[in-house]
């Protein structure tokens, strides 16, 4: 691979576990930690060599905005609440939409998935259920089950997702997610 071609979020993916289930040899930890710094601060370094995009409203990094849209500086999801979750598991709650990622490669999953959120968040639905699958690999879980919440977390994403649990049994259990799309600024709660 060329040195100068960036990871995609794929490999960045695989390259974490990878790198959480290895220990480093003996004495070797300190070069490690190096390289991990050296790394951390050429990314930062190219972070600060990019223009931010200005956004046509208010002056402010468009970053800045599609990280908080307007809920200060939260950068994690919450879990929905307990109520909540009751509700949709048992049907009082509706489910607006469903997206079944059964089946499909990461690559394919995260472009399909991220242009389901973006419709569903424009057209202001709430609630929606994501399939993922539990996988079919022995002792293992499914790739886009472990993928999917890692993506939440994804700046293309962040903006659109106010909070996502497993669903119950009767939708999917640990095969599926529900997800609560963040509200549109200015939307009355």
């Amino acid at each position: 691979m060329p040195k100068d071609k960036a990871l995609s979020s794929e490999d960045r993916i695989l390259w974490g576990k990878v790198a959480r289930s290895t220990r480093p040899l003996p004495g070797k930890l300190d070069a490690l930690t190096e390289f991990e710094a050296a790394l951390a601060e050429k990314a930062e370094e190219r972070k600060a060599a990019e223009p931010a995009p200005k956004s046509a409203k208010a002056g402010k990094p468009a970053q800045d905005i599609a990280l908080t849209m307007g809920r200060g500086k939260e950068t994690r999801h919450h879990p929905l609440e307990r109520p909540v979750k009751r509700k949709i598991a048992k049907g009082r709650l509706p489910l607006e939409a469903r997206i079944d990622l059964h089946g499909m490669i990461q690559s394919e999953a995260h472009g399909l998935l991220l242009g389901f959120l973006i419709k569903a968040h424009e057209r202001g639905l709430r609630h929606v259920l994501v399939i993922t699958g539990k996988g079919t690999s022995l002792g293992s879980d499914g790739a886009l089950k472990r993928a999917v919440p890692l993506w939440f977390s994804l700046p293309e994403f962040r903006p659109l997702i106010s909070s996502y649990e497993p669903a119950a049994r009767n939708h999917g259990g640990e095969g599926a997610l529900y997800v609560r799309l963040a509200r549109q600024p200015g939307e009355k709660r």
